[in-house]
């Protein structure tokens, strides 16, 4: 019996560890400012912004925000229209410490973060994410989706407030 619990534990941890290694969406061997600098790059020549989603894989609040965006085909499709979405790993191994700096010490309002950059790679806005959560559990549709759409290019573009 004690060896099919054994056998049993030790395949259960293999199966976590090869989950948990598909799921990691922040490196903390990354070049982030090659990084940010090769996102700044896309954004410009596709008309977006960047999307810089600051924490790290111990957040699981950073790692519900990635599957909450995933999972609503409207908030995905949102994302994919208006941002390059970039992970910006702050963990023991690496805080990022001159990046997090260059963008006004984010890391103050707790993690996850996120920094809109323009195509130019200005920061132009910083959000709490406290603001987009619903109830402790997870994140609030209207809020998440509301907070993305008002910081897309297309809402900063003057041609909509123009004549």
């Amino acid at each position: 019996m004690k060896k099919i619990m054994i056998i049993g534990l030790c395949l259960w941890g293999t199966v976590c560890f090869a989950q948990n290694a598909e799921n990691k969406l922040y490196n903390p061997n990354a070049d982030a400012e090659k990084d940010i600098a090769a996102a700044i790059k896309i954004a410009k020549a596709q008309h977006k912004f960047v999307l810089l989603q600051g924490g790290g894989n111990w957040c699981k609040w950073c790692i519900e925000f990635a599957r909450f965006c995933k999972a609503d085909p409207k908030i995905d499709s949102v994302i994919n229209a208006g941002f390059v979405w970039y992970h910006l790993n702050w963990s023991k191994e690496n805080q990022n410490k001159k990046i997090f700096e260059k963008y006004g010490y984010p890391q103050r309002f707790g993690f996850p973060v996120f920094i809109i950059l323009n195509e130019k790679g200005q920061r132009i806005h910083t959000q709490n994410s406290e603001y987009l959560e619903d109830g402790g559990k997870s994140y609030n549709r209207e809020k998440v989706q509301a907070f993305l759409e008002m910081w897309s290019p297309n809402a900063l573009n003057p041609k909509m407030y123009g004549d």
